[in-house]
């Protein structure tokens, strides 16, 4: 896979009726990649793949992510396998822990996450290779299954995951990682570093480090600030702390929710300064410069988030960011 690729998220909100010509203009505008999410209580990953690939000649359509917690290994190789072989070279499949709240209220939250995750992609990367699944692990029991049906070329398997230690079990057991946004150059480099990726091979079995951000491009800096602003809420959160911790800012982020209070408000006082390195958003230009920045940082897939009340619309501003 060429190491620039730029691509964009489906968002999971869109109206049924916009998936389609949103991801049909995404290939036209020529973004490399369309990244579709699996949300609790939003659509499924997988049926969202499905549907643009069938509608896509060319576009890599990626899934981030699959909750290892939610599905039988079994199944889900059955439907990767069928991505695979139907729409070959133009899959990727993101396994994550999940969000602990989600899973934790369906009741599928492990006592070690880390370790269903491990055996969940030993075992799917097997059967999409057509080999016999391992012997019985903790969590993950399929031994001696073989699919009768794999593609010719298995979809690259990437964790979705942000905390230390998994970063660094990712390094030894999947093909890449899937960061979440906030994605700033430090926060990628740090977490190559991490994983122990070596993003500097070229071959097939080079790794993938893919990075979303939220995205706005405006005529302005200062509008696309405002218009990326209220997305980031989210960043104040301990769950986030990972993306913030390489950033100079980092130890002003809790003080500053602390005096906030909400999501809502610690959004509406965050500095010029931080959300430049939180999102990109700016100008056309400014914002091809900050993908530039992720890509030389490690990244070798920058995943746009397009922010606005019209995402159509957003998604053609973003285009005007591609070089």
């Amino acid at each position: 896979m060429s190491p620039d690729h730029v691509g964009v998220i489906l968002p999971r909100d869109l109206p049924a009726g916009e998936v389609v010509s949103f991801a049909r203009r995404a290939e036209e505008l020529g973004f490399d990649e369309l990244w579709v999410v699996e949300d609790l209580g939003f659509r499924g990953g997988i049926a969202q793949a499905s549907a643009v690939l069938a509608s896509t000649r060319r576009i890599t359509v990626g899934v981030g992510i699959l909750p290892a917690g939610a599905r039988n290994v079994a199944f889900t190789a059955m439907e990767i396998a069928t991505l695979g072989e139907l729409f070959p070279g133009r899959v990727i499949v993101g396994v994550g822990h999940g969000m602990p709240q989600w899973m934790r209220s369906l009741g599928v939250w492990p006592k070690s996450p880390l370790t269903l995750l491990s055996e969940y992609t030993a075992a799917l990367t097997a059967l999409l290779r057509g080999e016999s699944t391992p012997e019985a692990g903790r969590y993950v029991d399929v031994a001696g299954l073989r699919l009768d049906l794999v593609p010719s070329t298995p979809p690259p398997i990437v964790w979705g995951v942000r905390g230390p230690r998994s970063l660094a079990a990712a390094g030894r057991v999947a093909q890449g990682v899937v960061l979440a946004e906030p994605s700033a150059p430090a926060y990628i480099s740090a977490s190559i570093e991490t994983s122990a990726f070596d993003t500097r091979r070229t071959d097939a079995a080079a790794p993938l480090v893919v990075a979303y951000d939220i995205a706005a491009v405006a005529a302005t800096d200062a509008a696309a600030r405002e218009l990326v602003r209220p997305a980031l809420g989210i960043v104040g959160e301990p769950d986030w702390y990972p993306h913030i911790a390489p950033l100079p800012f980092a130890d002003d982020v809790a003080a500053l929710r602390e005096r906030t209070g909400s999501p809502d408000a610690f959004a509406a006082a965050l500095p010029d300064e931080w959300i430049d390195a939180l999102a990109l958003a700016g100008t056309a230009d400014r914002v091809r410069a900050a993908i530039a920045e992720r890509h030389a940082a490690g990244a070798t897939s920058v995943v746009l988030t397009p922010i606005g009340a019209d995402r159509s619309a957003a998604l053609e501003d973003l285009a005007g960011a591609l070089g």
